[in-house]
């Protein structure tokens, strides 16, 4: 028997470039280093046309590079029993943990160039969300604790108590 969950989250890294902005992008690519690679053969120059080709396909590989990674996904479930963190890679390798949710602490690094969201339970930690950005991170934090904290409370507690820090 399964209980409801009371936090749930799919994690996925952002690509902002679309897959018809990608084809419009490759195009005009290929078009500015045809003709600049056109110019130089004429001039005489004729290896650099092979020069921009090669630039255009190192261009595109790093953009299937990249769009592989973007497959690579994170799950978070908290249910009655526990705490479930799953990661997929963009491989599709899963590895999956269950916390025991009384004992998680979650801490979150606000440095801008930090990528630390890290669950922490009997001594170890869990870095979760390495792709995200600082906001989202933080965001992803205050929504765990959250969750944490009513999963703690006995059953028909009141409300959560003032903040006086």
């Amino acid at each position: 028997m399964t209980s409801q969950p009371v936090f749930a989250a799919e994690l996925k890294p952002h690509r902002s470039l679309g897959r018809r902005g990608f084809v419009i992008l490759m195009a005009f690519v290929a078009l500015v280093n045809f003709a600049a690679g056109m110019a130089f053969f004429l001039a005489g120059a004729w290896p650099v046309l092979g020069f921009c080709g090669l630039e255009v396909l190192l261009l595109w590989l790093a953009f299937r590079f990249s769009y592989a990674q973007a497959r690579a996904r994170e799950y978070l479930l908290l249910d009655g029993a526990s705490l479930t963190f799953c990661r997929v890679s963009a491989a599709g390798q899963q590895q999956q943990w269950q916390l025991q949710p009384y004992w998680v602490r979650v801490e979150c690094d606000d440095q801008p160039d930090s990528h630390a969201l890290t669950l922490w339970s009997h001594g170890r930690g869990l870095s979760v969300g390495r792709f995200l950005s600082p906001p989202e991170r933080l965001e992803l934090a205050e929504a765990l604790r959250e969750a944490l904290w009513r999963w703690r409370q006995p059953k028909g507690a009141g409300l959560r108590p003032l903040d006086l820090a």
